[in-house]
């Protein structure tokens, strides 16, 4: 079997919800890979000094190095990292995050060419971003959709007796969790019946910037911070709608629990969503930024539920094939040549 190293910010430990590198690493160990993992230190210097360190230190023992790469200032660390790989004729893998990263393929054209043509394989995990690498020249990708295992997710039918919100994500701009709080507030405002629980860590600042955003609009709003997937699972028993306010987004695995949980989602319609999300088919689709377009849309959930609970069950069956017992393969074919049972 196959020896990994996994880099990338292995966080969850600390303040930061659980990522790829925490539940793929896993994964792949069940199936008997040898996984070792860089980085969990806090210090961000640190930490890539670690990631460095680590290819060195198993560059004779490692058949592929896997590397998350995501738009922001991840992106530098996969450059170096990966630029280390070449040098020591090591194998890697770029796994690739975030909706803004076709964006800074054309910012960063040189790095991006270093980091991308000269890679084994870039991993896609959905439509959207493989397209937009192929569209800019690049050819080695293969599409391998974000997991999870579903049996760890118990399907529910809704009732839309009151409206009852989920929102699950890190604090960050990007994500405009402050839209979040203006949806409750023209729902109180029409006189709809709301409550709003907003599930997640801090990134940026942003938590406590929509905790003073929700006083001063006088909102009452339920701030878990960060919680475990069971907990949070078990949390979202008690709600009927999940929202995704979004400015930017790939293909995002709190979005694919969501649908596997049976919570009806009403997203942003950006970057990799559509992908995952046909517009009242599995889900509602709204325009960016829009506090009219997702109280439309609730309305229309709360409205006439057993359309709402039709979308949940087509969603809940599309998402059976990002359930780990299918991706497991794909997975397995690229690192060893061999298929999973």
């Amino acid at each position: 079997m196959k020896n990994l190293l996994y880099i990338g910010n292995q966080l969850s430990r600390k303040t930061k919800t659980p990522t790829n590198i925490d539940t793929l690493s896993l994964l792949l160990k069940q199936e008997g890979f040898v996984v070792k993992i860089a980085s969990n230190k806090t210090n961000k210097f640190v930490r890539l000094l670690d990631m460095l360190y680590h290819i060195i230190k198993y560059r004779v023992t490692t058949d592929f190095v896997l590397i998350d790469t995501y738009s922001t200032q991840n992106f530098y660390y996969a450059y170096l990292c990966s630029q280390l790989c070449r040098v020591l004729r090591l194998k890697y893998i770029p796994i690739l995050h975030g909706g803004d990263l076709p964006n800074r393929l054309k910012r960063n054209v040189k790095l991006s060419k270093a980091i991308f043509n000269n890679a084994y394989k870039n991993i896609a995990p959905s439509g959207y971003i493989k397209a937009s690498f192929e569209n800019l020249g690049y050819v080695n990708i293969v599409c391998i959709p974000n997991t999870i295992e579903l049996k760890n997710y118990p399907f529910k039918k809704r009732v839309f007796d009151n409206v009852k919100l989920l929102w699950v994500r890190s604090f960050s701009k990007l994500y405009n969790p402050l839209l979040a709080i203006k949806i409750l507030k023209e729902l109180k405002d029409q006189g709809i019946k709301a409550s709003l629980c907003m599930v997640g860590p801090d990134n940026d600042g942003s938590l406590q910037e929509t905790k003073a955003y929700a006083q001063e609009l006088k909102v009452d709003v339920l701030f878990t911070g960060k919680l475990s997937k069971q907990e949070w699972i078990t949390l979202s028993n008690n709600y009927n709608i999940f929202i995704n306010t979004t400015n930017f987004d790939n293909m995002p695995v709190s979005v694919i629990e969501a649908m596997a949980l049976g919570l009806p989602v009403i997203s942003t319609n950006v970057g990799g969503i559509p992908f995952l999300i046909k517009h009242n088919k599995n889900g509602i689709l709204v325009e960016s930024n829009s506090v009219k377009a997702f109280v439309e849309s609730i309305k229309k959930v709360i409205n006439i539920p057993c359309e709402a609970n039709k979308l949940a069950l087509r969603a809940r069956k599309g998402i059976e094939e990002y359930d780990w017992k299918i991706v497991k393969n794909q997975w397995g074919n690229l690192l060893d040549n061999r298929l999973f049972y």
